[in-house]
């Protein structure tokens, strides 16, 4: 079974967060930054990824993607900055 990521992207200024499932991180955040990850990562340029988590079942993994959607953008930076401080 191949691992996936629960990951979140943002733009270069920081005031956009888009939070994604995939199999393939490396190959998604390429698309990202090439501007074909999907129409609302295309539209507010995100390109930066910023925090990511690796799961064994892809179950796992949308569920915590789930999570992390439901909460407030400050949920989500702080566990940004609590994994990635810089």
């Amino acid at each position: 079974m191949r691992p996936a990521f629960v990951y979140i992207m943002t733009n270069l200024r920081h005031t956009v967060l888009y939070t994604g499932v995939t199999t393939d991180l490396h190959t998604r955040v390429t698309l990202h930054k090439a501007g074909r990850g999907g129409i609302f990562t295309s539209k507010y340029k995100i390109t930066k990824l910023v925090y990511f988590e690796r799961f064994a079942d892809i179950r796992d993994a949308i569920h915590r993607e789930k999570q992390i959607k439901s909460g407030s953008r400050k949920d989500k930076v702080d566990l940004i900055t609590a994994a990635n401080p810089h």
